[in-house]
């Protein structure tokens, strides 16, 4: 494969970065909201959400990243290609990361928080500097999954045009009539993508049982 093929594999891979690394950025943000709120048990905005996350996971990505792009404008909200697959990204990995960060909120020691009440630590100091760092390492290895079948799931943006990494392949296979090297290209790339997240999680996991000390 030759070096401008390899180039626009790399052109190719940071659209696939930025777009899914904004998208994980916020979709841990609003999951872990979305478990904040329902938490609480507001019976109408609970039941809201609960609706959210059921249509969320089960829509295909490549059918919301379509339904944000197309449809919409015939109600008057027009969103550009970069702003549909972000936000198509967002609301699908959102849902999931909701139950991965409820799931660990739910199974959090009540004694501590018992404990914190008693020596007067306030709701956010408590949660903060006890509960945040102890789910994160809990949630991590769950999350991280959920940000590789993100990443493992971004060609969907591909169908409205957007050169992705996928795309990129697809371009230089038709170019070439040769494939297999383009897709070992890509399947490289995409691996090396995952390894970062799996070595970031490493990281993390330190950087929080050390806050939780």
């Amino acid at each position: 494969m030759t070096f401008k093929a390899w180039l626009l594999l790399l052109e190719g891979a940071w659209t696939t970065v930025w777009i899914a690394g904004i998208s994980i950025v916020l979709g841990l943000s609003i999951g872990l909201m979305i478990a904040i709120v329902r938490r609480q048990k507001i019976p109408i905005i609970d039941h809201l959400l609960a609706v959210y996350i059921s249509l969320a996971r089960a829509t295909p990505l490549v059918t919301l990243v379509l339904f944000l792009f197309l449809s919409l404008p015939s109600i008057g909200i027009n969103l550009n290609k970069h702003t549909a697959a972000i936000v198509a990204l967002t609301l699908n990995t959102a849902a999931f990361n909701a139950e991965i960060w409820r799931s660990a909120l739910e199974n959090f020691s009540r004694d501590q928080r018992e404990a914190a009440q008693a020596i007067g630590m306030t709701e956010l100091t408590f949660f903060r500097y006890i509960m945040l760092p102890q789910i994160v390492t809990v949630s991590l290895p769950a999350l991280v999954n959920e940000m590789s079948f993100l990443i493992k799931g971004s060609p969907a943006i591909a169908v409205i045009g957007l050169v992705d990494l996928t795309r990129v392949t697809n371009r230089i296979a038709a170019v070439t009539y040769d494939p297999l090297f383009p897709i070992l290209g890509a399947g490289l790339i995409y691996m090396l993508m995952i390894s970062v997240l799996v070595k970031a999680q490493s990281l993390a996991e330190k950087k929080a049982r050390r806050l939780a000390v």
